[in-house]
């Protein structure tokens, strides 16, 4: 049975609201009223993907936009190889079919710029099966135009996949208006102004295209043409591409055709008018449908690998059912190229991270973890099983840490310099081509990303198990130039000083098969140690793989691979990063911060990405992140005892991991120390929503604690009081509202005020009043002193939705 992507959209959304009851699911809530995103009001504060309605995104400026310069990727996309002799399985088609994936990475209205504190992410790692990546999201409640943010474009160029941003017009039983549709298409003389919009947001953040859905209701034959011409323009304002979803039709109305039809085949081609790059088709094809498809594309002259036939993993990833003879017939041609909805599923269904890999692993690779080998009784085989590897490592330098773009520390040269968990994928590396792929004709060695050590970020690669015979483990397919000062760099750890078995095994262009290997003879610590040997020997051929080999006999082995690296001549630094400012900070308890950071990028030399620290009292230094931007958020800077500045170091480091001098800021502390006066206090409320979401639940400090780490009430009077125990002088308050906690935008509180009084029979008076907020979180200046503070609430959310949500409800003062 079909199932169009409004349903899939509903289905996501419905998610946000379990356990609120059905009266307050975001699916049946209609539109609220367009508005323009509210800028962060203090220069501190989390910076996220950018979104916006057709009218919205005319007021766009990233001169103006203080979120701007933190959502810009700095990676270019980067050229791939994919050697047919090279490929892992042998049923996989080299030139034929594509990938594309739907990702949706967080809520539309909630996705950070450049990471988080939080360790456990969606890091894809199995981009070699990728051609593009779409950023999935858009709602009626918070906006339809969604631009993916500088993290997942950075990882996704760096393995030479494309990234699009999606427009989103939704049904209307979800909230769509046509009206929407009508803005978007709005024509001013010979220009569509959104259009131009949408290719100055790609240019000036370095993605790739746009992803259009289009499934609202009630348009006609002049809309659609409208449509058509507005996507033509846009593709002709320079390198920008549009990826049109099978649900508008040439006569206006929505109707999936499940195929490439003449139906809505102008979306694609028009006579000798290129519409579109691409087409996703819906759900509901079959084998009739994609040999049809294929031939009409051919006869517009468009390849039938610009059709992608879409299948839906949301709720059931790789246990979903697809007619896969129909568009990777055995033996035969691919007849489309694939559409993968949501294969965040492997993460998304996941009960920790070890099962989030091997979820995604299966999803990938196969039923066996070995893509040579995906042999299995289900029906869903694997990705490797159609579609050969492609891989980005073509240029020198080369350096991989096996950094998965997430961690629960972060090391720096082998040394630990932050012990909390993040993720980040700008700082992700170009993960092994080959997930896994180990020959041997013993027992085969067991390869993993280990979270455990790290040399450079958050993980490395381990090789396990027992040793009784040469295993080959193939790891990066490329395409690297060896030229007379080329060196090939192997950092190691074994448990303890000794042989580490282990060589470096490389093939090359000429016969890529064939390996050669240079042995990594024995450590004398048990800790990193680094070994560079000399590729002059074979200057000007060509590295076609990159691996390793191991050698003898052990009952238990057991290797840790830190970095690998490719390079030439010595390893070189860049010059340091110069005036580094601090933008502004903003409080985030009684002695912690979160800041933006800006700096001129280093004058000379290579960045891969520039390293942020605090400098502590005994001389160490701990990393608060990293970007290949010039500028970054931290998210939490704490305050030392009573220092009265904190010194801030960012330091370049060049694609050969050469690091530059650092270059310095402070950030001053005030001499008194500013409480969240509210926290833990005793708090009273109108009502709840049930058990676990209590007044207390809005004053313990957390906002991560899930759906019910709030206070909900629907009572028709709404107000939550607390009492700070004494009178406090108070200078702000801050209120933390449902986008704060991971809900949706469309239930952040509209209306409310803030009162307080000096005793329990004393009067309330109102020491703040907000009628239009959308934001997810509010700060309100006051200077007032009392004992009681109470936040009343008169309009809940944006819809008719009616539930308050409070995450957090903080007094400021001392």
């Amino acid at each position: 049975m079909r199932r169009p992507l409004h349903l899939v959209l509903a289905a996501a959304l419905s998610v946000a609201s379990l356990g609120l009851g059905a009266a307050q699911s975001a699916s049946a809530a209609p539109a609220r009223p367009e508005a323009p995103r509210t800028a962060a009001t203090a220069t501190g504060d989390q910076p996220y993907a950018s979104y916006w309605y057709p009218n919205t995104i005319l007021n766009w400026d990233p001169a103006t936009d203080p979120d701007a310069r933190f959502n810009r990727s700095r990676v270019p996309l980067q050229q791939r190889v994919s050697d047919p002799a090279l490929k892992a399985n042998a049923n996989a088609r080299p030139g034929e079919g594509k990938v594309v994936s739907l990702v949706s990475f967080a809520p539309t209205s909630n996705n950070p710029s450049q990471g988080s504190l939080d360790p456990r992410y969606y890091a894809f790692g199995h981009w070699q099966y990728l051609d593009k990546l779409v950023f999935w999201g858009g709602s009626a409640g918070e906006g339809l135009i969604l631009a993916p943010n500088p993290t997942v474009i950075d990882a996704a160029h760096r393995n030479g996949v494309k990234v699009y941003g999606t427009v989103f017009f939704p049904p209307t039983a979800y909230g769509g208006q046509i009206q929407w549709v009508r803005d978007f298409t709005q024509k001013s003389g010979s220009r569509y102004p959104v259009a131009d919009k949408l290719a100055q947001v790609a240019q000036h953040y370095g993605f790739d295209g746009w992803f259009i859905n289009q499934e609202t209701a009630g348009g006609d034959a002049a809309l659609a043409t409208e449509m058509r011409n507005t996507l033509r323009y846009a593709r002709s304002l320079g390198p920008l591409e549009f990826m049109w979803y099978d649900a508008m039709t040439e006569s206006g109305s929505v109707s999936w055709q499940d195929a490439l039809t003449s139906a809505n085949d102008a979306f694609l081609q028009e006579g000798s008018q290129r519409t579109s790059d691409s087409m996703f088709l819906d759900f509901g094809w079959g084998a009739t449908a994609l040999d049809s498809s294929r031939t009409l594309a051919r006869n517009l002259g468009r390849s039938e690998y610009e059709l992608f036939a879409g299948v839906d993993t949301e709720a059931n990833g790789y246990n979903t059912s697809a007619p896969w003879s129909a568009v990777f017939p055995d033996g035969r041609p691919h007849t489309a190229s694939l559409g993968l909805y949501r294969p965040e599923w492997t993460h998304n269904s996941s009960t920790d991270r070890a099962d989030s890999y091997a979820r995604e692993a299966r999803y990938w690779d196969g039923a066996n973890g070995d893509p040579s080998n995906t042999t299995t009784s289900s029906a869903w085989k694997g990705l490797a099983q159609y579609v050969p590897e492609s891989s980005p490592v073509t240029a020198k330098p080369f350096v991989t840490s096996f950094d998965a773009g997430q961690g629960d520390f972060y090391h720096s040269g082998g040394v630990r310099v932050s012990t909390g968990g993040w993720n980040n994928l700008s700082l992700q590396d170009v993960p092994p081509t080959y997930r896994w792929l180990v020959q041997s004709a013993g027992t085969k060695l067991k390869p993993s990303i280990d979270f455990t050590d790290a040399y450079e970020g958050g993980s490395a690669l381990r090789l396990t198990g027992t040793l009784d015979a040469v295993n080959t483990v193939r790891l990066y397919q490329s395409r690297l130039p060896v030229a007379a000062d080329t060196k090939l760099s192997v950092v190691v750890k074994t448990p303890a000083a000794g042989p580490t078995r282990l060589k470096a095994a490389v093939s090359f262009t000429d016969s890529p098969t064939t390996f050669t290997t240079l042995d990594l003879g024995s450590t004398t610590t048990a800790g990193w140690e680094r070994r560079t040997l000399d590729l002059s020997a074979y200057a000007g051929r060509t590295l076609a793989q990159l691996g390793l080999q191991t050698t003898g006999t052990a009952p238990s082995y057991d290797i840790k691979v830190g970095q690998l690296a490719v390079y030439d001549g010595t390893v070189d630094a860049p010059a340091a990063p110069t005036a580094p400012t601090v933008l502004g900070t903003t409080d985030t308890g009684t002695t912690s911060r979160s800041l933006r950071l800006a700096w001129t990028p280093s004058a000379s030399g290579s960045v891969h990405h520039y390293e942020v620290y605090r400098r502590n009292a005994d001389g160490s230094r701990t990393f608060l992140g990293a970007t290949p931007n010039d500028s970054y958020f931290v998210p939490k800077l704490d305050r030392a005892g009573t220092e009265t500045t904190t010194t801030l170091d960012i330091e370049a480091v060049s694609t050969e991991f050469g690091r530059s001098p650092a270059a310095s800021t402070a950030v001053t502390w005030s001499g008194t120390t500013d409480a969240n006066l509210a926290l833990n206090r005793p708090a009273t409320a109108s009502g709840q929503c049930n058990a676990s979401e209590t007044a207390a639940k809005a004053v313990n400090g957390s906002v991560t604690g899930g759906n019910s780490d709030k206070w909900c009430t629907t009572t028709t009077a709404k107000w939550l009081e607390v009492d700070l125990g004494a009178s406090r002088t108070l200078d702000r308050f801050v209120v933390k509202h449902a986008a704060a906690g991971g809900e949706s935008a469309s239930w952040n509180t509209r209306d409310f005020t803030v009162e307080v009084r000096a005793s329990a029979t004393a009067p309330w008076t109102t020491a703040a009043t907000v009628t239009g907020n959308t934001a997810a979180t509010t700060t309100h200046p006051v200077s007032v002193t009392a004992r009681y503070v109470r936040l009343v609430i008169t309009k809940p959310t944006q819809t008719t939705d009616p539930a308050a949500r409070i995450y957090e409800f903080e007094a400021w003062g001392s």
